[in-house]
């Protein structure tokens, strides 16, 4: 019979290798849209490629030292270790919802009637992509320096008093007023953020709703200008939205809980390990659903170039 740690163990394993296997697929895909097919490449494909590169970043700094802590390896990270997949790890994860309400409030932009007041916008999304990754970058980057100046590696399975616990790293104790200063800007940014992809979502289902009553009045879907592409990818995008949303509360609602838990459980962080990997795992599957027919196209042309050069020697 297998242990309980061994089971996760594998558990884990699988999540890391279906989630990079999806993640790398699709951003292999994209990246082939813009060097060979320049002519279908869209601005929001910049959105999805960045999205992708911070699911793999999330998966591989969250996952594999929660693998190895389940196969007996629980102090394999130094404190310099510790300190450098935390940090990335949380830096990606809030990487992931700045990009996901960013994605959210470009979709509803792009999918506004020319006749909006925020049809003028739209010529300047593309200017915008690039300096809003800086920012979201930078903004993570200084938010999350209180952990390279708190975390260390564990050295005993005793820890008690609010902070950050891993199986394998943990926190210093924490003065009250540090803490809450971390606290207070992660929740402002998860506010700031999940009130964007709200507002946004709200808005697009409202656009959705009137674009089906004019369609269901001259009773053809097909005289709609954004009947297809545009319409698909917004259902798309509310799917993520909605997965993303639910996943970060609850795994954030734990994780608030179990800072402030005096005595810490192992149990619990290795479910919170698990609903954090979520979205990062189900969302290149999520955007692949109306991707099908190119990333068919995709894997042939790669079958055939892998075939060609197996034989060719």
């Amino acid at each position: 019979m297998f242990s309980n740690d061994a089971i996760l163990g594998f558990l884990f394993i699988s999540l890391i290798c279906v989630g990079l296997m999806g993640n790398l697929v699709l951003f292999m895909l994209y990246i082939d849209t813009f060097l060979t097919q320049s002519c279908l490449k869209k601005p929001i494909d910049v959105i999805f490629i960045h999205l992708t590169l911070v699911n793999i970043l999330t998966i591989l700094f969250k996952l594999i030292p929660d693998v190895m802590s389940l196969f007996g390896e629980r102090y394999f990270l130094d404190d310099v270790g510790c300190k450098a997949t935390l940090y990335i790890y949380r830096v990606t994860r809030g990487l992931s919802i700045c990009t996901t309400a960013f994605l959210s409030v470009f979709q509803a932009i792009t999918i506004n009637p020319l006749n909006s007041k925020w049809a003028w916008l739209r010529s300047k999304l593309s200017m915008c992509i690039y300096p809003s990754f800086l920012f979201f970058w930078v903004i993570n980057l200084l938010i999350y320096i209180h952990i390279i100046e708190t975390v260390r590696a564990r050295n005993n399975f005793t820890f008690a008093g609010p902070g950050y616990y891993t199986v394998h790293c943990q926190t210093s104790q924490l003065e009250h007023h540090n803490s809450m200063a971390f606290l207070n800007a992660m929740v402002i940014r998860d506010l700031l953020f999940v009130s964007l992809m709200m507002w946004s979502s709200i808005y697009v289902v409202t656009l959705l709703y009137k674009h089906h009553q004019r369609a269901q009045h001259v009773h053809n879907l097909s005289l709609s200008p954004q009947s297809s592409p545009e319409i698909k990818a917004t259902h798309t995008i509310l799917l993520l939205v909605g997965c993303f949303v639910f996943f970060y509360c609850l795994n954030d609602f734990i994780a608030f809980y179990l800072f402030y838990l005096p005595k810490k459980n192992p149990e619990m962080e290795r479910i919170t390990a698990i609903i954090s990997s979520c979205y990062p795992f189900l969302c290149p599957f999520v955007l692949m659903k109306n991707k099908l027919s190119k990333l068919t196209s995709f894997l042939s042309r790669m079958t055939i170039i892998f075939s060609q050069r197996t034989f060719s020697r």
